[in-house]
């Protein structure tokens, strides 16, 4: 998700989006009170579900704007349904204490615990130093990043951890491969965000959306089943086509001084003690995440339990305080308020008469594609990336029951596809924090490509491969 700013002062200049938001939920809201008729229009909408498309839809125009942030528009938008009486007050704070949110809280902290014992910095060095050309390089980082997908749940923090080993490599490599690098980071990172369930907000999301209007959402070891082989293959065409765009020569004999970078990321020789507890731990984690059906216990009481073991005073590896300090609140609210609306947009029925009434042929692959399409280019207009999963998801399960399609199926690809969000530096948080590195038209040219591609391969993926590990459309 993205934190929406301008200049230096992140408020400046929010007075009349602000305003435009709130006239939207406000105005529009206290007109469809007036105007609509108890049993709806033509009877069709019970008025809650009216008030609920109104405000769902000023919501979205609020998202569109890039002055004002995304959790106020979603929060002013969820207490306004729950004065209107659409949206139960408790369930709107109930929302907080959901399974999805607390599974992220332990997830940050943990994290935090691992990113202190600078176990990722050792890992990136070690497959740094097996590169012997510019293509070798790109890939092995490639692999490495989408590794980090299982350490880090936000894809901006795994873009701030590698500025620091980028830095390293800067010193190391010619300017034309800096540069190249410098664009396949980011690139890399908002892809392979789609291997774990935990690897963005959006994916939280989704879960938490198919949980409420189906019954169940996707435990965290069949969303690595599915996502992490997506997130290999889209990883790696994508760092072909950097060097591409980068017009770098993959083939140049390439040799990193992994004793320089070495010191300058700080890691030593020997692997410490704290840096092999928090592999084991993480290890542990991922095991029992992946093997919920065997044990019973929920993820989110596993990373809970991790988060004390890696903050507790002799096994922890950072004080409690600063893994606390790395939990991003906004997202978590944001997540809440998402649900909230979700969960008003099923509920009243307004959902499903969006379903009903935009459905793309009566066809499950038809709307599979449709859904792709959609998905792969919304970054245009909404950026953030939790935001568009909290617009799409509720639409497209109850659309997905319309026309007999697996809703986990076309939710999961439309997540997939919405890792797609490279068109320019403002479309993502890792690629603006890695803007200086590349030239906005070496942007545009890998996204003309890349967009089409990575639709491609989500149908692809969703037709041939995911059926074949139990995801059919």
């Amino acid at each position: 998700m993205q934190v929406n700013s301008v200049g230096a002062d992140p408020v400046a200049g929010w007075g009349w989006a602000v305003a435009f938001t709130l006239a939207g939920v406000g105005v529009f809201g206290v007109l469809a009170v007036l105007t609509v008729p108890a049993q709806g229009l033509d009877g069709s909408l019970s008025r809650d579900a009216v008030l609920a498309l109104v405000v769902f839809g000023a919501a979205i125009l609020g998202w569109t704007r890039a002055q004002v942030d995304d959790t106020f528009v979603a929060l002013l938008a969820a207490a306004v349904l729950a004065v209107l009486g659409v949206l139960e007050s408790e369930r709107l704070f109930a929302a907080l204490g959901e399974d999805q949110i607390w599974l992220l809280v332990a997830a940050f902290m943990l994290a935090a615990g691992i990113n202190r014992t600078g176990l990722p910095a050792r890992l990136a060095l070690g497959l740094a130093g097996r590169a012997r050309s510019p293509r070798s390089l790109c890939h092995l980082l490639t692999l490495g990043l989408v590794g980090t997908a299982l350490l880090i749940p936000s894809t901006s923090g795994r873009a701030a951890m590698a500025v620091p080993l980028h830095r390293g490599l800067a010193s190391a490599l010619p300017d034309r491969l800096v540069r190249t690098v410098g664009l396949l980071v980011p690139v890399v990172i908002l892809l392979s965000a789609i291997a774990t369930l935990t690897g963005a907000g959006a994916h939280l999301i989704t879960s938490q959306v198919l949980a409420a209007t189906t019954g169940e959402g996707i435990p965290f070891g069949w969303w690595l089943c599915w996502g992490l082989p997506f997130a290999l293959v889209s990883s790696h065409l994508a760092a072909e086509l950097v060097l591409w765009t980068g017009g770098a020569n993959g083939r140049t004999p390439l040799r990193v001084d992994v004793a320089e970078l070495r010191a300058q990321l700080d890691v030593p020789e020997r692997l410490r003690p704290a840096e092999v507890r928090a592999g084991a731990l993480l290890g542990g984690v991922v095991l029992l995440w992946s093997t919920e059906s065997w044990h019973g216990l929920p993820p989110a009481l596993i990373a809970l339990g991790a988060a004390l073991l890696v903050t507790s005073p002799r096994f922890g590896t950072v004080p409690m305080k600063a893994a606390v300090g790395e939990i991003p609140w906004s997202l978590l609210l944001f997540m809440a308020a998402t649900g909230a609306l979700g969960t008003a947009l099923t509920d009243s029925g307004a959902a499903g008469w969006i379903a009903g009434h935009a459905l793309v042929g009566d066809r499950p692959v038809t709307l599979l594609a449709a859904a792709v399409a959609l998905s792969t280019a919304l970054h245009l207009l909404i950026a953030s990336r939790s935001a568009r999963s909290a617009v799409l998801i509720p639409l497209l399960v109850p659309a997905a029951l319309a026309v007999g399609a697996n809703p986990m199926a076309v939710a999961f690809a439309s997540t997939a596809a919405a890792g797609f969000c490279h068109t320019l530096p403002s479309s993502a948080k890792p690629l603006a924090m890695f803007a200086e590195h590349y030239e906005p038209p070496e942007l545009r040219r890998l996204a003309v490509v890349l967009g089409p591609l990575t639709a491609a391969l989500v149908l692809l993926f969703s037709l041939l491969i995911w059926p074949l590990l139990g995801l059919s459309v």
